[in-house]
């Protein structure tokens, strides 16, 4: 079988790329030791083009479309690109900083657009649309029959049925709106950062058990504050705070900073 383009970028980039590579950590989970962020950028856009070239397979087959070369296709289809972003979201979404947040506001409203095209995939919605219109004569079992509803559902929804004038725009706002997503949350998280009450006596300490109480040191020492002890809008922080601490004034003094984020002026501001 000849080696396609695809395949060949493919094989060039996972060289020295882990993301593109065979994982044999336990449970095949992501290698964060050896992940640098420089890799995430080339890996996505490894994982877009062979899911693109996955799809584009399923969408023209010139056999008919059956339920194995269609929607379980589809299901099998992005394996690469979901290894990838789900690697990407989970470091983003717990252990981010200004690198991956810039992969972020760029990644967003491609990954938008690259599932609006498989929805607007003329070729390829016709094949789901046959298979839901036969569905009846299948002859499929229960979860089958419910994953060919749901794909044809989802499609639809996304615009399928759309014209081609309609697709486009339903695109454009699409990615539009993922783009405000990322930044509305990343506008949110700056506030987070940027914030800290500072509790540098015992009695402003009161309530807190010790596992707070070192959690708070370790954050003033991590953002080299000035006061021995700070509580930030960390949900890992702020939430045993408002649980445990005994000085009311604090507590809403924190509760308030905690529900302005977001809303506090300058560039942070939604």
């Amino acid at each position: 079988m000849p080696i396609t383009p695809v395949k060949k970028k493919l094989a060039a980039a996972s060289k020295a790329n882990p993301l593109l590579t065979e994982w044999t950590t336990p449970f095949q989970v992501p290698p964060f030791d050896a992940v640098q962020t420089e890799h995430f950028l080339p890996a996505f856009a490894a994982g877009l083009a062979s899911h693109n070239a996955e799809v584009e397979k399923i969408a023209c087959a010139k056999s008919k479309p059956t339920f194995k070369n269609t929607i379980a296709a589809l299901e099998n289809a992005g394996r690469l690109l979901g290894r990838v972003s789900a690697t990407f979201w989970n470091l983003s979404g717990a252990h981010t900083n200004d690198e991956l947040q810039a992969i972020e506001r760029e990644m967003s409203p491609k990954l938008a657009a690259h599932w609006t095209a498989i929805a607007g995939n003329a070729q390829l919605f016709a094949r789901v649309d046959d298979l839901h219109a036969r569905r009846a004569a299948l002859k499929l079992d229960g979860e089958e029959m419910r994953v060919l509803e749901r794909t044809h559902l989802e499609l639809v929804r996304s615009g399928a049925k759309l014209s081609k004038k309609a697709k486009k725009r339903h695109g454009e706002i699409i990615e539009r709106l993922a783009a405000l997503g990322t930044q509305f949350s990343q506008n949110v998280l700056a506030d987070e950062k940027a914030y800290e009450l500072p509790l540098p006596t015992e009695a402003d300490r009161a309530g807190l058990p010790q596992f707070l109480i070192d959690a708070a040191a370790a954050a003033a020492a991590e953002r080299k504050s000035k006061a021995s002890h700070v509580i930030t809008l960390s949900r890992s922080l702020i939430e045993p705070f408002l649980v445990f601490s005994t000085r009311r004034d604090l507590r809403e003094q924190a509760f308030k900073e905690w529900a302005k984020r977001g809303e506090r002026g300058g560039k942070s501001d939604n």
